[in-house]
Formats: C-alpha cells, sequence, structure tokens
C-alpha cells in the first residue's frame, strides 16, 4: 500500500505550445511545427446525411472560427413562446444544463498543404469537443473521441490528397439526451491546431520534465523525450536540449544520438545540472525552458520548446503542505469551465481574465470541477501562480443522472482519458494533485476500489511525481457530523490526499483512525467558509479549502440562488432552510449564483465575507435587501444572503433595516449620520458576523472596528443619487490584434458625483461597436436574466452589465458607444496593435 507520509519532487509547465504568447511563436518561430487551425470552418446545426462526402455541398452552411459554442448562439428570432436567446424550456436536462439546448452539429474546413510540406507527417489536433465527435478527413473516418473535455489528436497522414491539392475535414459533434448536470456548452468549443514534422519527429506531447533533485544551490534536470519515425527506414538522429531561464539565458545544454526504428516510439532520457535555480511558486511562478532541438546529419530537422517550473512540493499529516520548504494553506475555489456570456468558448483571454480575477481577490488554488481544463488555463495559471487540482471524472462505470451520461463510455475509454489528461498536462508547475474522480457512485462498494486501483495506477505510471486525490462525500457527515467515511476507507486508502466534500466536522474523527491520512476540504458551503477555514488552520492534516464556487457558472440552476417563500410554508427536511425548496424547473434562472464572483467578473457578498475570512480585509459592510411581508427567504446550502453594499431605500423610511458587518475585530460601533447608534461585541472565534437593524433614514452608514480600544478600520455605505450618466470602463486599453484577445468593458449607471446606483437593476443599455473589432458577447449578474448574450443590448443589474468586443486581426482602433434613455451616453477608444 502506497504510504499516506510522503514527498514529492515536482516538475513544471506545459508541453504544448498554445495560447496568446504561444500562439505568435507558432507563427513566426523557425521550424515550427503547429499552426492554428481554427479559422474558416463552415457549420451547420442541422444532421444532412452525407455530410462526410468530401463531394457534399456546404454551400448554404455558416461559415465561423473556432472556437465557439453552438449551445448559445441565438435562435431564429429573438423571443418566442418559450425561447429566448439560447434558451429553451424544452432543454432536456431543464435547469442542469441552465435551459440550454445541445443535439447535432456539423462542421467542414477545407485547406491545402504546401510543396514544402511534402513528405511531412500530418497531425490534427482538438483541444476540446463536447461531445462524442467523429473526425473523417477527405471522408475516410479517422476516430471517434467520446468525452467532451480532453483534448485528442490523429495522424491523418495517409488521408491527405497531395500538396496543392483541397482537402475536407468533417467532424460530427453529438450532444445528445441527458449527459450532463451542469452546462458542458456544445461543439467545437476549444482550438484547434495542425501539426506538421518531418518523419523523424518529437511525438505529440512528447518532452516530458522532471526535477528529481533540487536545493538552494543546484537543481538536476532530467528529460525524456518521445521520438517518433513515421518513416520507412532506421534514423540516427542527435537530440540537443537547452535549458534557458526566466531571464532568458541558456543555463545549461547536453546533446545525445539514438536510433529511432520504424513504427516505434522511442524514449530518450537526458539529465542536466544547473546552479542557483530560481524556483517556481505561486507568488513567484517563475518559468524555465527547455528547447529541444532534433537534429539529422548535423540539420535542424524539428524541434518543441516546453516551459516548466522548478520546486517541490511536500505533504504530510504532521506538517501539512509546504512548496519549496514553506508553509501553505490552499484557499481554493471550485470552478467550471464556461465563461459567463461567451458560454464554453475558450478564448484565451477569457481563461487568462478568470484566473487573473481570482488572483486578485485572494484565491491561491482552483479545482478543476469535474474536468481537465482548456491546455491555455493551465498555461495561464502557469504564469500568474495559481495552484491547481486537475480533475478527470465526475463520474465513472454506473450513472449519476441518467444512462445517456458519461458512464457508458467510462469502461472503454478511462485509460485514453487518463493518458490524455496526464501526458497532456503533466509538465505544469500549477498542478499539484491529479484527481481521479468526483463524488462517484462506485466509491462506497467494491467496484470502487477496482477503478479507483486502475485509475490511480495509471496516473502513477505517466506522472509519479504528484499527488492522487479523489472527492469523496458522506452525506451523513454533512449534516450530523458523525463519520460514515469507512464505507469509502479502501477507496481512500488508494490516494495520496483525501479531498472531503462538506465534511469539516469529521476531521478529527478521521485523524484518530488513520493518523497519517491527508485531507482537504474538496467543497464547502459557502455560509461555513468560516468554520472550514478556522479548523484547516487548527489541524496540519488538512491542507486547505475549496469554496464551492469561486464563480457563477451556467446550470445547476438556482442552486445557490435566495428564494422567497410564504412564511407559513414549513421546512420539514431538516436540512438548512432552502435546500429542500430546490426544484428541477427554475425557469427562468439559468445560473447556479453560488460562486463568489458574479458571471461577469464582480465579487459578490460571499467573495467580500470571505475576505475577511482570510484576513485579507478588516471590515465589509452589506443591507439585506427587504422581505416583502408574509414572505420569508430561504437560501439552500450553496447561497448566500441576498444582501447589498448599498444605502439606498427609498419608501422604507423609518423601517428596520439589516445590516451585516464582518470584521475580525473585537467591536463595531455603527453611525447614521455622523450619530452612534448601536455598539457590538464580537467573539471572532464564533463568529465573525454581527448584525444591526437599523432604522432607514438617507445619508451616510457608517461601520467603526475596534481592537483592544483602538480603532482599526470603517466601512462606509452612502445614499447615491439618481441615475445620471453611463461610464464604461475597459480592462485594457491596448489589445492585440489576435481573434484570442478579448477586451472587456464594464458597463456602469452612476449618479452625477460618479457613484454607481446599486439598486438599477432593470435599465436597458444599447451598445454600438465600430472599427477594429465585434461583439463577442454582453451579459450581467442577474441569474434570471435570460436575454441573449449576443445582441448588442442588456438590461444592468446591481447598476452594473458588460460588453466583451473581440478584435480584427488588423490593427486599429475600435470605438464602444453605450445609450440609454434618459442618461448620458457614452463612448470608449481601444487600440488595437
Amino acid at each position: 500500500m502506497r504510504k499516506m507520509n510522503f514527498f514529492i519532487s515536482l516538475i513544471l509547465l506545459s508541453v504544448i505550445i498554445l495560447g496568446s504568447s504561444d500562439y505568435e511563436k507558432v507563427k513566426t518561430e523557425k521550424n515550427s511545427r503547429t499552426t492554428s487551425f481554427d479559422e474558416g470552418w463552415r457549420f451547420t446545426k442541422e444532421n444532412p446525411d452525407g455530410a462526410e462526402d468530401p463531394a457534399f455541398d456546404d454551400s448554404g452552411w455558416s461559415i465561423i472560427d473556432l472556437p465557439h459554442d453552438l449551445s448559445i448562439e441565438d435562435l431564429p428570432g429573438q423571443i418566442h413562446d418559450s425561447i429566448v436567446g439560447p434558451f429553451s424550456k424544452t432543454s432536456i436536462s431543464k435547469k442542469g444544463t441552465g435551459y440550454t439546448v445541445g443535439g447535432t452539429a456539423w462542421y467542414r474546413k477545407y485547406f491545402k498543404l504546401n510543396k514544402k510540406d511534402k513528405g511531412k507527417i500530418a497531425y490534427l489536433r482538438f483541444d476540446g469537443v463536447y461531445m462524442n465527435s467523429d473526425i473523417w478527413v477527405n471522408g475516410k473516418h479517422i476516430g471517434n473521441h467520446p468525452y467532451g473535455y480532453t483534448s485528442f489528436y490523429y495522424d491523418i497522414t495517409s488521408c491527405l490528397n497531395a500538396a496543392g491539392q483541397s482537402n475536407v475535414v468533417s467532424v460530427r459533434v453529438r450532444n445528445e439526451g441527458e449527459n450532463a448536470r451542469w452546462y458542458s456548452g456544445s461543439g467545437i468549443y476549444r482550438h484547434t491546431w495542425l501539426t506538421l514534422v518531418n518523419p523523424a519527429h518529437i511525438g505529440m506531447w512528447g518532452v516530458y520534465v522532471k526535477t528529481p533533485t533540487v536545493t538552494e544551490k543546484s537543481a538536476d534536470i532530467n528529460i525524456t523525450t518521445t521520438l517518433v519515425n513515421s518513416g520507412k527506414k532506421n534514423s540516427p538522429v542527435t537530440v540537443q536540449v537547452q535549458i534557458i531561464d526566466p531571464s532568458g539565458q541558456v543555463v545549461g545544454a547536453t546533446k545525445s544520438n539514438t536510433i529511432v526504428s520504424p513504427g516505434i516510439r522511442t524514449n530518450l532520457d537526458q539529465n542536466i545540472s544547473i546552479g542557483n535555480p530560481v524556483l517556481w511558486s505561486a507568488d513567484k511562478p517563475n518559468l524555465y525552458n527547455a528547447r529541444v532541438t532534433v537534429l539529422i546529419k548535423n540539420k535542424e530537422t524539428d524541434d518543441l520548446n516546453t516551459a516548466f517550473g522548478i520546486r517541490t512540493i511536500k505533504m504530510d499529516a504532521q506538517n501539512g503542505l509546504s512548496i519549496n520548504g514553506k508553509s501553505l494553506e490552499l484557499k481554493g475555489g471550485c470552478i467550471h469551465h464556461d465563461n459567463g456570456p461567451l458560454g464554453s468558448a475558450t478564448i484565451d483571454r477569457a481563461e487568462e481574465r478568470k484566473i487573473e480575477l481570482l488572483k486578485k481577490t485572494g484565491f491561491n488554488a482552483i479545482r478543476c470541477s469535474h474536468n481537465p481544463p482548456s491546455p491555455y488555463l493551465l498555461d495561464v495559471c502557469d504564469r500568474l501562480g495559481m495552484l491547481v487540482i486537475d480533475e478527470l471524472y465526475d463520474i465513472w462505470e454506473k450513472p449519476k443522472i441518467s444512462p445517456e451520461d458519461y458512464s457508458k463510455f467510462v469502461r472503454k475509454s478511462w485509460k485514453q482519458d487518463v493518458s490524455d489528461m496526464v501526458i497532456r498536462d503533466r509538465n505544469h508547475p500549477s498542478i499539484i494533485m491529479w484527481s481521479i474522480g468526483n463524488e462517484v457512485p462506485e466509491a462506497s462498494d467494491t467496484s470502487g476500489f477496482r477503478i479507483a486501483k486502475k485509475i490511480a495506477d495509471e496516473v502513477r505510471t505517466l506522472d509519479p511525481t504528484r499527488a492522487v486525490t479523489e472527492a469523496l462525500v458522506d452525506i451523513s457527515s454533512v449534516y450530523s457530523g458523525k463519520s460514515g467515511y469507512d464505507r469509502q476507507a479502501s477507496n481512500m486508502n488508494l490516494l495520496d490526499a483525501v479531498g472531503m466534500n462538506y465534511s469539516y466536522r469529521v476531521y478529527e474523527q478521521e485523524h484518530e483512525k488513520y493518523p497519517n491520512r491527508i485531507m482537504y476540504a474538496s467543497e464547502t458551503f459557502p455560509y461555513l467558509s468560516l468554520e472550514n477555514y478556522q479548523i484547516s488552520e487548527k489541524l496540519p492534516y488538512v491542507i486547505g479549502n475549496f469554496i464551492w464556487t469561486a464563480m457563477d457558472y451556467m446550470g445547476e440552476a438556482a442552486l445557490g440562488y435566495p428564494q422567497l417563500i410564504p412564511e407559513d410554508l414549513n421546512n420539514k427536511s431538516g436540512a438548512r432552510p432552502g435546500a429542500a425548496f430546490q426544484r428541477r424547473d427554475s425557469w427562468p434562472i439559468f445560473n447556479a449564483s453560488s460562486g463568489s464572483i458574479d458571471l461577469i467578473g464582480n465579487p459578490k457578498a460571499h467573495m467580500f465575507y470571505q475576505k475577511v475570512v482570510w484576513g485579507d480585509s478588516k471590515v465589509e459592510m452589506f443591507v439585506h435587501r427587504p422581505i416583502p411581508e408574509g414572505e420569508k427567504e430561504v437560501i439552500g446550502n450553496w447561497g448566500f444572503p441576498d444582501e447589498l453594499k448599498s444605502w439606498n431605500w427609498s419608501g422604507y423610511e423609518g423601517e428596520n433595516m439589516q445590516v451585516h458587518v464582518y470584521t475580525r475585530s473585537d467591536l463595531v460601533k455603527l453611525e447614521l449620520n455622523g450619530k452612534i447608534i448601536d455598539e457590538r461585541s464580537i467573539d471572532n472565534e464564533k463568529s465573525i458576523t454581527t448584525t444591526f437593524y437599523v432604522p432607514y433614514e438617507a445619508g451616510i452608514l457608517t461601520a467603526r472596528c475596534y481592537e483592544n480600544g483602538v480603532e482599526m478600520a470603517t466601512e462606509t455605505l452612502k445614499t447615491v443619487g439618481a441615475p445620471a450618466y453611463i461610464r464604461l470602463t475597459a480592462d485594457r486599453s491596448v489589445i492585440r490584434s489576435d481573434r484570442n484577445d478579448l477586451a472587456y468593458i464594464m458597463t456602469e449607471v452612476v449618479d452625477a458625483d460618479g457613484n454607481v446606483i446599486p439598486w438599477a437593476d432593470e435599465i436597458t443599455i444599447n451598445f454600438e461597436i465600430s472599427g477594429k473589432g465585434k461583439l463577442a458577447g454582453v451579459g450581467n449578474g442577474n441569474p434570471g436574466d435570460m436575454a441573449s448574450f449576443q445582441q448588442p443590448v442588456r438590461k444592468t443589474y446591481q447598476g452594473k452589465c458588460l460588453a466583451i468586443v473581440r478584435p480584427e486581426v488588423t490593427p486599429g482602433n475600435i470605438t464602444i458607444k453605450a445609450m440609454s434613455e434618459g442618461l448620458k451616453e457614452c463612448s470608449l477608444e481601444l487600440t488595437v496593435e
């Protein structure tokens, strides 16, 4: 049995040349192997017979660039019957997938090879297709890939026509039946790539970098290069490796000779020692590069650059988690893969902004729930310093939602799925654990042990340098605090670290039985953030928490949405109020509404609460939205009270408003218009929340926080004026002339003094975009606004909405204009270069 006390000396970063910065390298580097295959696809949502035939007439199909998400595209007409924008009551999975519609779709792309590429081997790669895709090249079926979240590739050389002649790739995507329990998106939603190499070449994802020994003075680097010979004769080759440090200097090099035989994958190990390594960490994400070059008769015939990081990880039950010898608590968040108003379309800047937002608000780790993310998201995590749990599955061989879910493919596809995840991702320094599953039904029985063992063994074979984990749940422990995890003990003993969903109450019980077990909260309820954080600080064998969720996501609609119900309606379930009232049909709510950050990137009340929990903020103050007479608010376990940073409650003069102050200080004094109206002491070992009831009067509400009699922090809410004008703020004023870039334009309704109007929920904003860009999407934070994401109009929610602009490929300017009746319009100019 694998010991729970272990030391992991880790590797670093991405093996694929992808993403915005690497995308530029792909187009300009000498001997570049890989080019984007995203442009000029033909597309239809229909299922035409014979579409795989090269002679098929597709002239009437739409022309699109990838990546895209067919499930958010506008249906004919903007509003008719039960259809609004991309949403429909006819959705098979209802609120599970956010009322979006899948189905069958076809893609086709024409391309030619240059004469200079005669004799080369061609690989076609897809970063993600949801789901069950079939690929044809010139009418020949080259493969089926059922999993919607892993990257995959095919050698298409034998199917291609001679250089200069046209080729056609046909792709059929089948997102059919009830196959997902959250919003999956649909279609070719991640990048596509064409790689052309000489017959003797580096295999796909063919460089693996490990750092078996790391000290302050030196690091040993092991590089395994997988060589492929698609020719007919043995090929003598020289493999040269250069190690380039974060400043761009070559700090180590080696050469080796070998012979690569036809049809055999040859692994060549090489070792380089470097002095004074610059280590990678979440705070200082320093990246090295391994430049691997293949030479035949002293001529360069292939090359591949692989970024990586040098670092050590240690986990044990006595001291917890440390990176490079420094103790670390995981302040994590679970995320799904969608990008809000863009759906699941994985445009590079959307992935980058997502991690920037999470990093800015205090998260240091993400759990990719419950599937492998895009390659570029991992590139961003490496570059920005975000730790990652890379997760394989939400389900194994038993169905979780219906017989049509991915369980019907796992028995046949699991080994390929593991390989596609681990081999693609094992150079990323951001990844600290491989997760093999989430709340799988088999975890408590013998079949679960069998499946977990074979998956865990395969993961360790492909990458022995990281911990293997799994997210488990025991419902009895969630509500009673009595551990029932003994039923899953065999499964747990296969793991290096055990993810426990919603079970912080039983950590100490589990530790008594299994003193060497490392645990963490793989999911936590937002309202129990303080309790989870406190116990992970207290117990060294608990290495952190992952909130459900860090960001709002589409699907699992209304999971965390506060609901109003009749006051006399009883909750007999025994669960937290609200949990019993979740319905399969939540129309018109399409959003889980459980995120700490909303769908367009604004922090919600829970995020501010979380920052106080972490000690990143001294005080935060919110006012609960008034509840109509005869009703009461119920909040599911994944929700948070409906409260705003607002002191605008016209019509409620003299009525008591519920005010929450979150602070770790020991005393709070509340002032209204300069007069102290109440003060409260706080025992912040038990709670960081103090509640006041304040008769509403327009003006300034101030919370003053004291520690040992000394004022340490203040928070002020003031009554703002009437809506006066629109304010546009871009996340960046200069963007690249690259379809993988985006500009996010936050649109705010403000008063004459520039204060955002927090109660402005229904102000219609019309957008005009001109110049070298187009509208990519619009949205707001309202989980019940089912209007189109792709039309140039959006209503505000809490005074804000968002426009996303995508640049053209030529430099110039983009002008964004926002207009609304009765308000002063606003325009903004971006530079595209």
